[in-house]
């Protein structure tokens, strides 16, 4: 079961992610800020994180860095700015997937599926070596 913490300032976005992950087998928490979404990384310990760019205060690019400075967490931003800069500089910023709003939910999944099995299978490799 994938744990799945979505960060989305959009109250009506989140509760269809819920809706749509739940349904799919995986335990999901939502938080409606970047700062709570920093704040729940340890407590929560997902395995994927959704994360949507243009939010108050502490916007999805600076959330994006700051997580990839203390962990490795897969990042999935699901925005609706389709603007080439800006998709380049959320993968700059460490994003390991970009999906422009509106997405299907079988895409979706299939998204967050591939992202995790691709981090996990990084994980057994590393834990093979050691």
């Amino acid at each position: 079961m994938h744990r799945v913490l979505v960060i989305d300032d959009d109250p009506g976005m989140t509760d269809l992610l819920l809706i749509i992950l739940s349904s799919n087998q995986m335990e999901v928490k939502v938080v409606n800020d970047g700062q709570t979404g920093l704040n729940n990384l340890n407590d929560y310990l997902p395995n994927i994180i959704i994360l949507d760019l243009l939010m108050p205060d502490l916007d999805g690019w600076k959330v994006c860095r700051k997580i990839k400075q203390i962990n490795n967490i897969p990042i999935l931003v699901l925005s609706a700015i389709d603007s080439p800069s800006m998709i380049a500089e959320a993968l700059d910023a460490g994003a390991d997937d970009y999906l422009i709003k509106p997405v299907t939910s079988t895409s979706l999944i299939a998204h967050i599926n591939n992202l995790v099995k691709r981090t996990t299978g990084e994980l057994r490799l590393t834990n093979t070596r050691t």
